[in-house]
Parts: structure tokens; C-alpha cells; sequence
């Protein structure tokens, strides 16, 4: 079959496919072929394979010539070349450039709001079913959202196929195969610079070629302890094993939770003021380092000069520098969110300069005595990236390497090549924001400036010297999102997929963790199952010059793991339990809320939590869908429980809730992040005319753009909200349009034992643990009462 167009939607985990097909009979065959020529002959082979792995052009390198031609949706054969293990990981429910157009709306939702939130009159309305018919006239095949379509895919599949199948066999697999190598050398082009290689070369330079040996010669080096630790088998043994755990308390993090395998690296005692100033940094960062941190700093510690840290950069550098996993959950974009970055980069760059100089100044032992190496010249990994940084948005990306950039640039002398390029492809302007744009603070802070989240970038490190978008294989540090990487490593089978570059990874950065939760988590998982494992090509490394922990396969317990998240989460939980093997140990904060966010909702409202018992976690979605069906939807199937609004987290359970309410024939609107604009509007404005008395409402299009719905009276919370302020933004959103429109107002929250995190932060850990372990399933809060 023709798999041009073919479509692996990574953005999502959901794959379709887009399949253009000429007409029928001998006629229509040799029109196909001669289409198919002329599209190929038209794009470059980079065109060319972003084209078969995405099905659309790049937004970011491709022009847009034209309109595309109007396509059809058909499911792919078992045998088809581009089907993969993605299939099995999702359904086809979602729409194929879904998770694309969402993001590249971000930009242009200040014009959505606009007429529908500011106001509420229904002449901003009327114009509603004319864009719904322009656009059922603009059908691009990729858009699914309707419940019709999937009665329609079975008869599509057996006919186009079929009219298809000849033009597919012009291509022979051969020079499929071939295509797709060249298109991956040319794509992977994109994202790197090949220039200035041996200038970057460690194996060609030495450390007394025009600079100075700035290395920290101290036993007490927390990187010379960590790095030339030979761990024995016995310990390995013991890492793999149930570890031990303590708890402690710091002025400047709060309650940590220590776990560690190996009994000798348990605790680290918080440091004084006095000790703080003996870190070991580089040299030049001990200049560096205040100047740019300085602005954090508050006018005492300026004046003081003595103090270089905030109390929280001081607690976090503290057990960072002591090279132990670290899970913070406190992370937010607009409180602590620069002062945690600026941290954690002076991890990165001090961890990178002074293995690099230890790599330089062994260069010239070997050339100064040219005698055969010995251990102790051992100094590198299988691969030279010793550090990967994973962030959400290119804005991220960008403001990670200005802070590299500010903490080398000692005296105005750093060499940084390709920065006009960084700065073109990572930067934003300030006309592509809409003018009269109005979110919330935390909005404002989490979308700032380039959001694209696919991109990576490789940066080398030698001296006074910075390189931008080096090679994998000749960086130091990668700085990419997880789809960025997940288009790099891609599926088993895939012949282009790359992985080796991640065998040697020593320090891992996991940042705004939260917001992956809001992109696709599979990425995240489907990554760290990659890490540290053995290349299969050399890259051409010095087997004589490699860590002995390296070549025995033990990066993994070397590997120091820091993930920053705005919030506790399962899905985190996991990650920091199952994939962190550092043999210094782990360190988690673990504050407890002490208030929840239902101290925010101002409106005067009954929330009425109900709790379902549930056996097992496995169990939990049917258990929860069965409750649901049963004991809440038909309280609220009358007519004076119109206006309800339900709140619905996973995406699946939305699918689940849809599906159920159309085979139950009710009455009903849904949004959810992959909805049109002219389908957001009409499902507003018959929820406010109460013409639909029910809508269905998902967290990521909550997130993603933050409208305000009119006419709510009745809310439901199909599951507790990830982030813990948007219940109160749910909440707030009833507004009483008559007198007494108060006191039919009610509110009704689904909750399980598996909800403790969440529900914690909503209601506060003390009630919480009550609300758990209560004997009674029914427990009722009211706000905005009048004291």
C-alpha cells in the first residue's frame, strides 16, 4: 500500500495516516504516478522525510507553497513500513496535526476569548454556524474530532486503497530505505553545524595550548570523589536492591526524604554561610557566578557581598554539588522558577569545564611522556555529551544557554558561534503576541516568548570558546525537548533511529516535569529507557582513555538525575523511583501542604466530595466510570440540573464519557484540545442558552487556553484537577446572573485512596488524611460564606 504521507503523530503517541490517491482504472493509475513524480520532484529530501514522518511540511525550514489538497483518512496495513509500536501505545481517536495546531494557536487565543468571554451578548454569537460552514467546506482529513468519522473510516479504507496500491509500487524498498538515510543526514542538518571541529576536538587540544590549568587539585573535590569512585560488584549488587530511607529537615528546603543503597552516602549536613564559599567551582566561575546572580539577590546580601546564593539556591547547590539525585517539587514558573535555573546551570557548567580540563591536561601528559596510559589517565565516557537538559519550549532553550553564556564570558571575551542563528530560531518578536491578550499570571509566565516544543541543540564547551548547534557526538551538553528527542531516537526497526550519543550521560536535567504531563509523558518514558546504554558504533573513542565503570555498562549508577517539577505527581513518582540509580543516593523535598486551593474559591458554593473504594490502582478508570454512571449522572439528568459543566483530566476517560453520552443519545456539547474554533464557539454558546445541558470540558484545553464558560450552575469533577489552582479557576468561573442564583449552585468532586496527592493539595493534608480514612464516602465543604 502507498505509505507516503504516512504520519507518525509523535506530539500525541496516536498514528494515522494521510493518503493521497489518484482515480480509478488504467487512467487514474498513470495520473498517480505522474502526481506522485511531480510531488517528489518539487521537495527537497529534507522535505521529503519530514513529509513522511509528519505528513505536512516543517513550520519552522519549509515554505508553504499553497493550499494542500483536500485528503481522506485511512487506516494503515499491518505491512505498511511506517507503522510502528506507537499504534499499540494509543488509539486513533485523535486527530493527526492535533497536538500542532493547539500549540501553534497559543499565539492567536487573545482573538478567541475576544468574542466569547469579554462579552456576553448573543450578537457575538451569530456569526458561529457561517464559520462552521466554511470550515466543514476546508475538510483536511486530519481533523477527526467528530463522532461521524469513525463509522466512515471502514468504507473509506477498502476503496482508496485500493486505487492506491499501484502508485505505490513506483518506489521500490531499496530506495525507500536509501531516501530515508539521506533525508535523515540532511534533516539532522537542521540542528547542527559541522563547522570548526577540530577546534572543539578535546583529542586535539592540550591544556597548556594558550590557557591554564584552572582545575581544582583538592581531594575534596565533590566531582573528583564521585567521578574516580570504583564501585565493586558487591556494590552494584546492593544499588539494584530495597533502599534505606531517612527523613531530615532544612531551613532552606524544608522536610527532605533521604533514600540511599550504600550506608556510607545517607546524609549531607546543610551547610553554614562560612562553608558555602568553599564549593570547588572552576576558577572563572567564582567571578562570573555573582555578577550574573546578582539581580536574584536582595539588597542586604548586595551590600553584604558576601552572599552569593539565595536561601534556596543555597539548599539546592548544596546537595546538587554533592552529585545526588534530586526531586523538586516546588518548582514554579513565576516564584522560584529563574533562581532554580541559574542553579542547576552552575552545575552544568562547573560539571563540564572541569571534566573537560581534566580530559586536556591528561592530552599533555600523554604527549609530554609518551609512554603507554595507565588508569589513572582515564578520563571520559563511551561518548563525549555529558549532559543532557530537557525543557518544554525553545524559550527554555534559550534562556539555559544565556545563563551558560553570562557564566563564561569572563571579561567580554567568550567566543560563541552561530549566537545570531540561536538568536533567530529560539527567540520571539514582540508583534507575534496579540495585543489585548489577558491570562492569568502563570500563564503569562509558562507561554513566554517561543513556545515550538521540538527542537534540540548540541553545545560544545572548550576554553574561552562556546559552540552552538555542534554535533551530538562533539558536545558536551544537549539541550532539547522530549519531542526533540524522540524524533532523533524514534521506535525499534526504524534503521535511522540514534541513540548512542545518550550512552554516557553524567548529569540528567529534567525540568518543568509538570508540563510534560500537558505534552505526551510517553516521551519522558520512552527516553529514559534509552539512557546509558552501549553504543553500538565506537564514534571513534579511546577505548584506553575510557572509565572502567563506563566499559562494565555501569554509567547508570554514575548518572546524577535532577528533576524540577511545580508539583507531586504519580507519573514524577515514578520516574524518580524506578529510573534512579545514583550510588550517592537520592534526596526528595516533601513539604505537605498545609491549606489547599479551595481556600481560593471566592464564590459561595456546597462541594460535596464523594469517595469510590477501589481494590486495585489497575482497576481504578472502570471503577470510576462505573460510579460515575451510576450514582452521579442520574442526579443530574433532570431539567433543573441543566447548565452542568463536567471537568474531565485524561483524555481517554473524555473519549470514554463521549462515547457513553452519544449512545445514551443526551443532550450534549464537549471541548477539548483538539477542538475547532468554530466548535469551541457553538458549544459555548449553546451551554449559555441552555440548548445543550451538558459539557464536557478537558484539563489540557484548560490549560492550553484558559477561557472563561458562562452559564455554569452545576460543576463536576470527573477526577481531582492536576494542578491544584485550577479548581479554584473552575470554581470562580459560576457567576450568579439573577438574585438567588446562589442557592441552586452545586458542585460535586470523584475521588479514590489513590487521590491523596491531589486531593492534599486541594483541601489540605490534614483534612485529606481524614477524608481518606473516614468511614463515611461523603464529605461536604462551603465557601464564600459571609462571616
Amino acid at each position: 500500500s502507498l505509505t507516503i504521507g504516512a504520519c507518525v503523530r509523535a506530539r500525541t503517541g496516536s498514528v494515522k495516516a494521510n493518503v493521497w490517491c489518484g482515480g480509478g482504472g488504467e487512467m487514474g493509475k498513470r495520473k498517480s504516478g505522474v502526481k506522485l513524480r511531480a510531488l517528489g520532484s518539487n521537495l527537497t529530501k529534507k522535505q521529503k522525510k519530514h513529509l513522511r514522518d509528519f505528513g505536512e511540511e516543517h513550520p519552522f525550514h519549509d515554505e508553504v507553497l499553497g493550499k494542500a489538497e483536500p485528503a481522506q483518512i485511512v487506516e494503515l496495513t499491518d505491512s505498511s513500513e511506517q507503522s510502528d509500536t506507537e499504534s499499540d501505545v494509543e488509539s486513533g481517536i485523535e486527530q493527526v496535526t492535533a497536538y500542532q495546531h493547539l500549540c501553534s494557536t497559543l499565539k492567536n487565543v487573545g482573538e478567541d476569548e475576544d468574542s466569547v468571554s469579554d462579552n456576553g451578548s448573543e450578537s457575538e454569537f451569530e456569526e458561529v454556524e457561517e464559520d462552521q460552514d466554511k470550515d466543514d467546506e476546508e475538510k483536511d482529513g486530519s481533523e477527526v474530532d467528530d463522532e461521524n468519522d469513525q463509522e466512515e473510516k471502514a468504507d473509506v479504507f477498502s476503496k482508496e486503497e485500493k486505487e492506491s496500491s499501484t502508485a505505490g509500487k513506483e518506489l521500490s524498498k531499496e530506495e525507500m530505505v536509501q531516501d530515508d538515510i539521506e533525508n535523515a543526514n540532511d534533516l539532522e542538518a537542521d540542528f547542527t553545524d559541522v563547522k570548526d571541529e577540530a577546534k572543539f576536538c578535546l583529542e586535539n587540544n592540550f591544556i597548556g595550548d594558550g590557557s591554564e590549568d584552572e582545575s581544582d587539585d583538592s581531594s575534596e573535590d565533590p566531582f573528583k570523589q564521585h567521578m574516580n569512585t570504583e564501585l565493586e560488584d558487591d556494590d552494584v549488587k546492593t544499588v539494584t536492591e530495597v533502599k534505606s530511607t531517612m527523613q531530615s529537615k532544612w531551613n532552606t528546603l524544608g522536610q527532605l526524604v533521604w533514600s540511599s543503597h550504600l550506608p556510607k552516602y545517607t546524609l549531607t549536613k546543610e551547610l553554614s554561610v562560612e562553608c558555602v564559599k568553599n564549593l570547588h567551582l572552576h576558577k572563572p566561575l567564582e567571578t562570573t557566578w555573582p555578577k550574573i546572580n546578582g539581580q536574584l539577590l536582595s539588597i542586604e546580601d548586595q551590600l553584604n557581598q558576601q552572599e552569593f546564593f539565595t536561601p534556596l539556591q543555597q539548599g539546592l547547590f548544596n546537595i546538587i554539588n554533592g552529585y545526588k539525585d534530586l526531586y523538586y517539587p516546588e518548582r514554579t514558573a513565576i516564584r522560584n522558577g529563574e533562581e532554580v535555573r541559574r542553579a542547576y546551570c552552575l552545575h552544568v557548567i562547573n560539571h563540564v569545564l572541569k571534566a573537560n580540563s581534566q580530559v586536556l591536561n591528561n592530552n599533555a601528559k600523554c604527549r609530554d611522556q609518551k609512554a603507554e596510559v595507565d588508569d589513572d589517565l582515564r578520563d571520559q565516557g563511551l561518548t563525549r555529551p555529558k549532559v543532557l537538559i530537557v525543557v518544554p519550549f525553545r524559550e527554555s532553550a534559550l534562556r539555559v544557554v544565556q545563563t551558560l553564556i553570562g557564566l563564561l564570558d569572563v571579561k567580554d571575551k567568550l567566543e560563541v558561534s552561530n549566537k545570531k542563528r540561536f538568536k533567530d530560531e529560539y527567540g520571539s518578536r514582540p508583534e507575534d503576541r496579540p495585543p489585548n491578550l489577558k491570562r492569568p499570571e502563570d500563564y503569562e509566565a509558562i507561554f513566554a516568548g517561543n513556545i515550538d516544543d521540538h527542537f534540540r541543540i548540541g553545545v560544545a564547551i572548550l576554553r574561552r570558546s562556546m559552540r552552538l548547534y555542534a554535533p551530538f557526538y562533539s558536545s558536551d551538553i544537549i539541550i532539547a525537548s522530549p519531542l526533540g528527542l524522540r524524533t532523533i531516537i524514534k521506535t525499534e526497526g526504524d534503521k535511522t533511529r540514534d541513540f548512542d550519543f545518550l550512552s554516557s550521560i553524567e548529569v540528567l536535567i529534567i525540568d518543568q516535569a509538570d508540563l510534560y504531563l500537558m505534552q505526551n509523558w510517553e516521551h519522558i518514558v520512552h527516553l529514559l529507557n534509552h539512557l546509558n546504554q552501549q553504543p553500538h558504533e565506537p564514534h571513534g573513542v579511546d577505548f584506553s582513555r575510557v572509565r572502567m565503570w563506563s566499559l562494565n555498562n555501569w554509567s547508570k549508577y554514575y548518572r546524577q538525575t535532577l528533576i524540577f517539577s511545580a508539583l507531586q505527581d504519580p507519573q514524577i513518582n515514578a520516574i524518580y523511583s524506578k529510573h534512579c540509580f545514583n550510588y550517592r543516593g537520592q534526596v526528595a523535598v516533601s513539604n505537605v501542604p498545609r491549606t489547599g486551593s479551595i481556600c481560593h474559591v471566592v464564590v459561595q458554593l456546597p462541594h460535596v466530595f464523594q469517595r469510590l473504594d477501589v481494590a486495585n490502582f489497575t482497576g481504578l478508570p472502570d471503577a470510576r466510570f462505573e460510579f460515575f454512571i451510576k450514582k452521579i449522572l442520574p442526579q443530574y439528568r433532570e431539567a433543573v440540573m441543566s447548565h452542568t459543566l463536567i471537568y474531565v483530566p485524561i483524555y481517554f476517560d473524555y473519549v470514554r464519557l463521549r462515547n457513553y453520552f452519544n449512545h445514551e443519545e443526551m443532550n450534549f456539547s464537549h471541548i477539548c484540545e483538539y477542538s475547532k474554533k468554530s466548535t469551541i464557539n457553538r458549544a459555548r454558546y449553546n451551554f449559555l442558552k441552555g440548548e445543550k445541558p451538558f459539557l464536557l470540558f478537558t484539563e489540557r484545553f484548560h490549560f492550553y487556553k484558559r477561557y472563561t464558560i458562562k452559564g455554569i450552575r452545576h460543576l463536576i469533577f470527573y477526577e481531582l484537577p492536576t494542578y491544584p489552582h485550577f479548581y479554584s479557576d473552575i470554581c470562580n468561573m459560576l457567576k450568579a446572573e439573577n438574585r438567588g442564583d446562589e442557592a441552586t449552585w452545586t458542585c460535586t468532586v470523584l475521588y479514590s485512596k489513590y487521590d491523596a496527592q491531589k486531593l492534599s493539595r486541594v483541601v489540605g493534608a490534614e483534612r485529606a488524611a481524614q477524608m481518606i480514612q473516614s468511614k463515611k464516602s461523603v464529605h461536604l465543604f462551603i465557601t464564600g460564606e459571609e462571616s
